[in-house]
């Protein structure tokens, strides 16, 4: 049987197999009696969701199962991921849920747990809860009467949030920002945090309609943000994703500005105020080698972690740092967050903006791209790839043809039959023809 749990929570088609209400009971089920063993309390949750069709129905499922167990939700609506989190620590609860896909199309959806500290469950964790899915019903506590729990909203938590996330920042007042929702958690939420602070915001894709999350629109297709910021002369364009656990820019120009660059922009400033825990900035290893190069000018130490956010956040959590993040948006600001958050990370951005008299174009300028390309290789077998010395001496001799400008990473999809094979270095020409180097070999030794 494949893992329930994947990089981010339990995701699929929303009412599959994969994804349906019966599991989202059963899940909350089996949370709210983990927690009630392991705390010895009538546990409490948190509920969230994002503009799905399919999310009332699988917050409503869920926390029927929660309630079944004895434990009382607190159902937040339609908020960000990172503020069922902040929720989470803010309320004392057991557990927090986010019912989101991120990204994904909307028939997609996703079931997300923090533990009540606010952070993603680590793999251990996510398996013993998985484990409990699978036991017998019969086996858990049925309450009645008055032990049965109850559901309740509370507005005044998210408004906790929204000051929570304005404090972390300064005046805009003289910025003007274009701030694409994507129609997705965050419609309300990112307008109201950036107007409260000052900046003249002009909002797009703010009609949620539960079918049109991410739909041509967000920080996946910053297309119509990027006219939408020439067109109003702002100073800057925001995008986020369907649970706003990212944050895409774009500068006066309409040009974009990726995680990569938001992620240097935001560290030389605070390594500047003294506010960079050991000079150092966590990102991972798809991350482009110009962020190498211009923290290396600035003296800022760089940690590599695994593809995926939950493996920054493990990094920083290790070494004592409080920034990282990864290409495509995903930044954490460790001081003020325990998890990526798309709103901080434009008050972040924005303030820095505001405290000088650079333009984003050049702040992002700073860092100069290297060119990047990427094969995926369809292999019939992943399986020994990397002991594979026909592979190894093909990838080694491009390495040594690079030298130290440019990198070659070779990793297997974790979903696909695919090896990627992703080159960095001056000429994109010059990369592409290395990297079929490699390609062909991996067919040789490989299909």
């Amino acid at each position: 049987m494949p893992r329930m749990f994947g990089t981010d929570g339990v995701r699929g088609v929303a009412n599959t197999e994969a994804l349906s209400p019966e599991l989202a009971y059963k899940l909350g089920r089996a949370a709210a009696t983990l927690a009630a063993e392991k705390e010895g309390r009538r546990p409490v949750a948190v509920i969230g969701r994002d503009t799905r069709r399919s999310g009332p129905m699988l917050a409503a499922a869920l926390a029927a199962g929660i309630c079944s167990a004895g434990g009382d939700v607190i159902d937040l609506g339609v908020v960000t991921t990172p503020a069922v989190a902040f929720v989470t620590t803010y309320q004392k609860a057991s557990f927090g849920v986010m019912i989101s896909a991120s990204h994904n199309p909307a028939p997609d959806n996703g079931i997300k747990f923090f533990s009540g500290d606010g952070f993603k469950l680590p793999d251990a964790a996510e398996d013993e809860l998985e484990a409990k899915v699978a036991e017998n019903p019969d086996t858990m506590p049925r309450p009645t009467g008055a032990h049965l729990g109850t559901i309740r909203s509370d507005e005044s938590l998210v408004e906790a949030y929204i000051q929570h996330v304005a404090s972390t920042g300064r005046s805009l007042k003289g910025l003007k920002v274009v701030v694409d929702c994507g129609h997705g958690a965050a419609y309300k939420l990112s307008p109201e945090i950036l107007t409260r602070l000052g900046a003249e915001v002009v909002a797009i894709n703010t009609s949620p309609d539960g079918l049109n999350i991410n739909d041509h629109c967000g920080s996946t297709h910053p297309e119509a943000l990027q006219k939408m910021v020439v067109v109003h002369q702002a100073d800057v364009g925001i995008a986020h994703d369907g649970d706003s656990d990212r944050c895409i820019a774009v500068d006066e120009r309409g040009e974009l500005v990726d995680g990569d660059q938001i992620m240097a922009i935001c560290a030389i400033a605070a390594k500047q105020r003294g506010e960079l825990a050991k000079d150092t900035l966590v990102t991972t290893v798809m991350s482009n080698m110009g962020l190498d190069l211009l923290m290396r000018k600035h003296g800022i130490a760089l940690v590599k972690a695994r593809v995926g956010d939950r493996y920054v956040l493990e990094e920083m959590q290790k070494g004592g740092f409080n920034l990282g993040g990864e290409q495509s948006g995903h930044v954490i600001f460790g001081d003020y967050s325990t998890t990526g958050d798309g709103i901080l990370t434009a008050v972040q951005l924005l303030s820095i903006l505001a405290s000088g008299s650079r333009a984003l174009s050049e702040l992002a300028g700073q860092m100069q791209r290297l060119p990047q390309h990427l094969e995926n290789v369809r292999v019939t077998k992943k399986e020994g790839w990397d002991t594979n010395p026909a592979i190894a001496d093909a990838i080694a001799a491009v390495e040594a043809r690079l030298g130290d400008q440019g990198r070659v990473l070779v990793r297997p999809s974790g979903t696909e039959p695919l090896i990627r094979v992703m080159l960095e270095g001056p000429s994109l020409e010059g990369i592409r023809a290395m990297a079929q180097q490699i390609k062909e070999v991996i067919l040789a030794e490989l299909t």
